[in-house]
């Protein structure tokens, strides 16, 4: 989205979005309040408010349907600014909060400070489109996995084990093994895990077609023995565009892979990740990350990278080292769509060793 300017004739709104309704409060540019008001969140009344009227700076914070809202009042004409709810705390600290009040801080903020306020970049619709397809498809292998925990679990309580197999396969495995008397309580959830299979492989289909189509930059990912389609056609629909980071470190950053802060004087204790970004890249990202320090990964810098971590001890040295791999993980692949050379595996390690020789 676009971020507000230095323009002086410009009128400065905030936005208090609402499921059903909106409160804006309009600022001029000696920060008086011109104009309140209160409207239903939907597209005839956004249209009907801002329509047909000068250019304005519109801010409002980012959520569920902040996507559409601040696309459709681009189309309007106006400069939209969607910022990070966390970084608002005026707001989320306020002990005085209503709609009407955050309408104005917003706009306040805005206008005297946006430097100070974190701006989110929303995805183009067509991409938000196709990261959907993704969600969809992990909502249905959860749903999977919680289902056939259930019948394993209902089995288990009556003294029956389902032999070890893949979720794929397991209604069918299932089915032979369950007693008469669960047959009215399990027959029904082998029914839906049938039905959830088909439909993820159909998932399975429309991403693979997605890739080759519409996203050929995700083949140069899967170069990383350990990145799959799901990770690849994933990690280009969530970023959009590469050119969004000047280094391919900020990804890491992005993506909420890297430790929190909270140093004072001499103190600087050791804290969790700060988890910001997209949740389901995020884990894609730790699960190649696992895969590649486990028994089947191959011989690379991430994972002599990792390996090292580990030997530090500790009981969450390897939980550690996951995350870091993962953090490591995102900005190699971010590299690569840059670029696209040839991923080279051992590259950092041979580079280490040829200045050894020369020294």
């Amino acid at each position: 989205m676009t971020q507000t300017t230095t323009d002086p004739l410009v009128l400065t709104t905030g936005l208090d979005l609402g499921d059903r309704t909106t409160h804006s409060c309009t600022l001029d540019p000696n920060r008086r309040v011109v104009e309140r008001a209160k409207f239903s969140t939907n597209r005839t009344s956004l249209k009907h408010q801002f329509e047909g009227k000068p250019r304005q700076h519109i801010v409002l914070e980012a959520g569920s349907q902040s996507l559409w809202i601040s696309h459709f009042l681009t189309e309007l004409g106006h400069d939209v600014m969607v910022v990070d709810p966390r970084c608002i705390k005026a707001i989320t600290a306020s002990d005085r909060k209503t709609d009407r009040r955050d309408a104005e801080t917003l706009a306040r903020l805005a206008l005297g400070v946006p430097e100070m306020l974190s701006c989110a970049q929303h995805r183009t619709l067509a991409l938000q489109a196709d990261v959907s397809v993704l969600r969809s498809r992990d909502l249905l292998v959860r749903m999977r996995t919680k289902m056939v925990t259930h019948v394993r679990g209902t089995l288990k309580s009556f003294g029956v084990k389902v032999p070890a197999c893949s979720a794929g396969c397991f209604f069918t495995r299932a089915a032979e093994h369950i007693p008469e008397s669960l047959v009215p309580a399990l027959v029904p959830i082998l029914a839906m895990l049938e039905d959830l299979e088909h439909r993820i492989r159909a998932l399975d289909k429309t991403a693979a077609k997605l890739a080759q189509e519409r996203y050929p930059a995700s083949k140069v990912l899967r170069q990383v023995r350990g990145v799959g389609p799901l990770l690849s056609l994933a990690f280009v629909v969530s970023l959009g565009d590469p050119g969004r980071f000047a280094r391919s470190r900020s990804v890491g950053t992005w993506v909420g892979l890297v430790p929190k802060k909270r140093s004072s004087g001499d103190a600087n204790p050791q804290l969790r990740i700060t988890k910001h970004g997209d949740r389901y890249l995020r884990r894609l990202l730790v699960i190649s990350a696992q895969y590649i320090l486990g028994p089947f990964g191959e011989d690379c810098d991430l994972r002599r990278y990792g390996m090292k971590l580990c030997l530090r001890g500790g009981g969450n040295a390897k939980k550690r080292a996951v995350v870091a791999v993962a953090r490591k993980l995102a900005v190699l692949l971010h590299r690569l769509w840059v670029s696209g050379a040839p991923y080279e595996r051992l590259r950092n390690s041979e580079r280490a060793k040829q200045h050894e020789e020369v020294a």
